[in-house]
């Protein structure tokens, strides 16, 4: 399964992103454009697809939302 990684452009060409996957170009182009938006460090962003697990899903009016959703006692991830 591939997933899509956003990841950020920074002065001298460094390119860097963190953990977040998501399932499609789209959602990971939209969370990079919204982080980008407000961060001052940046100069550019991309998406690169990864065969990482996906583990983030991008809404319009939430935002980045985590697919590892965790309750009180509970150890493991769903």
């Amino acid at each position: 399964m591939e997933s899509y990684a956003p990841k950020f452009t920074f002065a001298g060409g460094e390119v860097a992103g963190n953990a977040q996957r998501f399932a499609t170009f789209d959602e990971a182009y939209k969370s990079a454009r919204a982080r980008f938006a407000v961060w001052t460090m940046p100069t550019g962003f991309v998406v690169e697809r990864t065969t990482d697990p996906v583990n983030y899903r991008y809404d319009d009016d939430a935002g980045d939302v985590s697919l590892h959703l965790r309750t009180i006692g509970e150890d493991r991830v769903r």
